[in-house]
């Protein structure tokens, strides 16, 4: 155990090629073997309600174990081969995590988030060819349940849902109360609808069908959904079971207790957590169905690590951010570290919570196309606020940059294309679809992750910036193609670009500048009124109009994006100070290539204290002219 840099990583990597390590070959293999080494000790636990002293269901690996086996004998007998599809649309629940470790025995999971609209879910199950589904019953204050209906009228491959009943997690009066409140499904749809619990029940507690030792797709993910036609991710188990065997050889053991409040149809819940609990035998806690979203969860928060003497955290910058505006009330003496991913993590956020909590943040990369693990900051070496650290064994980060004669590694501190390999790229095969792997690849195995990044004189690895000009918002992906293309539906629009503005809580949301039309006449507010009709999906609703005489542009026509982001720091940065009273203002914005983007401060006699105060809640640095 324990991981202090590279010289541990290539210490495990000289120990065995990884193709020759003792592993299962099968999830089922994996989690019977970590069952019958700790069939009593707690698995999954998970509250309804966020109180630090409400009702929760904990389920020990062996009935972990058993209803996982009987839920993917109930999908087996719906017609679940290892080529076929169930997919649920579900919030956190312990059913959750047992459909997602059900349906990967049984045939391929496909976790879809329940944020979105019908349409883009309906758009996923067409695409995966589900024909078993698991959402939820209707329920108050949940629209998840009509989503799904919707949905699944959209899928004709739909034949069964099979529906999870909270009313079973609730005590008390509430519990006599929501069956008599309880909303009734408006949308009809042409699948036969079951009760997941009472259908699984009436299995047996054996697998009734064979697991062959051999690797197979497991698992779907879908990538943005922000459009009618997402891209869909393949896992393989030998990807999830490097996940759960790296985060158990360097982070978990049987003693630890993992608090997950991130959901399980995302990919580093499921994998990075979950797995790695799962192959080690340790504990997860699942607060509430909405996890951070929750009602009443950070409020709770350092309560809940203390009921359940939490050792880890499993976190986004969003939430670290939101616990720091509530106070450290808690005994969190247990916890050793809190792991942060998803997006950049501001330094002075960083700083802050180090300081009023104690507990150590590493920040960690990894991406669904890569079944996620990639790297991270030691734990137990030297973590380099800002970068993403070092590679995890048996995975190889390259650098990689054009140049005249064709792509080359790039040097120490070169910025080029952060391209990986490892047990998790499935190389040649990464989206279902065939076409959407043609150059997705350097060197046949090298899976080119559309980031911008340098490693540095010591092999830690920085991320500069994003190829594909994705606007990550919390840790969710938003094309900015989708606003681009709503905008230019509007009859007074020549041209539109979309960007991600800087966000001191979410680290950056979609802002949006356009060119009119020659003598066309409209209003800013007009086109935020109009983007927010058109544009589909609610997170990538701008947040900010800008309308220009003219949009920069390169010699071939095309919008320059970062003179766009350089405005809207600048933007962004002056009304920041100007709110908090300090006369700094930006001077002009530079593109530094270890840093990114950084703003440069004329501090017309402003303290520098009160400026980092400031500005040191958001991603992108700044320095004083």
């Amino acid at each position: 155990m324990g991981f202090s840099g590279i010289a541990d990583r290539d210490a495990i990597e000289a120990e065995s090629a990884w193709e020759d390590r003792d592993l299962h070959k099968t999830l089922y293999g994996m989690l019977s073997a970590t069952t019958a080494k700790f069939p009593n000790r707690k698995a999954v636990s998970y509250q309804l309600l966020s109180g630090p002293t409400d009702f929760a269901e904990t389920l020990t690996w062996q009935q972990f174990h058993d209803k996982s086996v009987q839920a993917a004998n109930l999908f087996r007998g719906l017609g679940i081969g290892p080529k076929d599809v169930v997919a649920f649309i579900l919030p956190n629940t312990n059913e959750t995590a047992i459909t997602l470790i059900g349906g990967a025995i049984a045939g391929i999971v496909n976790p879809i988030n329940p944020l979105l609209e019908p349409e883009q879910i309906g758009a996923i199950l067409r695409e995966t060819n589900a024909t078993v589904v698991v959402t939820l019953r209707p329920f108050p204050k949940a629209d998840i349940a009509d989503k799904a209906a919707e949905a699944v009228a959209l899928a004709p491959n739909v034949k069964t849902v099979l529906e999870v009943d909270l009313h079973r997690y609730l005590t008390g009066l509430k519990k006599l109360i929501v069956p008599l409140v309880r909303p009734k499904r408006s949308a009809q749809n042409h699948a036969t609808y079951m009760n997941f619990n009472a259908e699984m029940d009436k299995q047996p507690k054996t697998l009734q069908f064979e697991d062959p030792q051999e690797d197979r797709v497991a698992f779907y993910f879908h990538t943005g959904g922000t459009t009618g036609m997402p891209k869909v991710a393949q896992h393989l188990y030998s990807g999830v079971i490097y996940n759960g065997w790296t985060a158990n050889r360097l982070l978990y053991t049987e003693n630890d207790v993992a608090i997950c409040p991130l959901p399980l149809f995302h990919v580093m819940a499921c994998h990075s957590v979950f797995m790695g609990v799962l192959h080690s035998g340790a504990h997860m806690i699942l607060p509430t169905p909405q996890g951070y979203r929750g009602e009443g969860v950070f409020d709770n928060f350092w309560k809940l690590c203390e009921r359940w003497k939490v050792t880890f955290i499993i976190t986004v910058p969003t939430a670290i951010s939101a616990m720091m505006q509530r106070p450290v009330n808690a005994d969190l003496s247990t916890v050793k570290t809190a792991f942060s991913g998803s997006a950049p993590l501001p330094q002075e956020l960083f700083k802050r919570f180090e300081k009023a909590t104690g507990i150590t943040i590493v920040e960690g990369y990894g991406l669904t196309e890569a079944t996620v693990l990639v790297s991270c900051n030691p734990v137990d070496g030297l973590r380099k606020v800002g970068s993403i650290g070092v590679e995890f064994p048996y995975t190889k980060v390259r650098i990689i940059k054009g140049t005249p004669d064709g792509p080359i590694d790039a040097g120490v501190d070169e910025i080029g294309e952060i391209c990986v390999s490892n047990p998790g790229v499935f190389a040649g095969n990464t989206y279902t679809e065939a076409a959407k792997n043609k150059d997705l690849y350097y060197d046949t195995k090298f899976l080119r992750t559309g980031d911008l990044g340098r490693k540095d004189e010591d092999g830690y690895i920085w991320i500069t910036g994003r190829a594909k000009d994705l606007i990550i918002r919390g840790g969710h992906n938003i094309d900015p193609a989708e606003i681009e293309e709503a905008l230019l539906g509007h009859e007074a629009v020549a041209f539109a670009g979309a960007i991600g503005q800087p966000d001191a809580h979410a680290g950056e949301v979609p802002c949006a500048f356009v060119e009119l039309v020659g003598g066309a006449t409209v209003t800013e507010e007009e086109l935020l009124a109009f983007a927010k009709k058109h544009v589909h999906e609610k997170a990538a609703h701008p947040k900010h109009m800008t309308i220009m005489s003219e949009l920069p542009k390169t010699a071939v026509g095309k919008i320059f994006k970062p003179d766009l982001r350089r405005m809207a720091i600048t933007r962004v940065f002056d009304g920041a100070l100007e709110k908090a009273g300090v006369a700094a203002r930006v001077d002009h914005v530079i593109d530094d290539k270890k840093r990114g983007l950084v703003a440069m401060i004329a501090m017309n006699g402003a303290d520098q204290t009160a400026v980092g105060a400031v500005l040191g809640d958001f991603i992108n640095q700044w320095d004083a002219v």
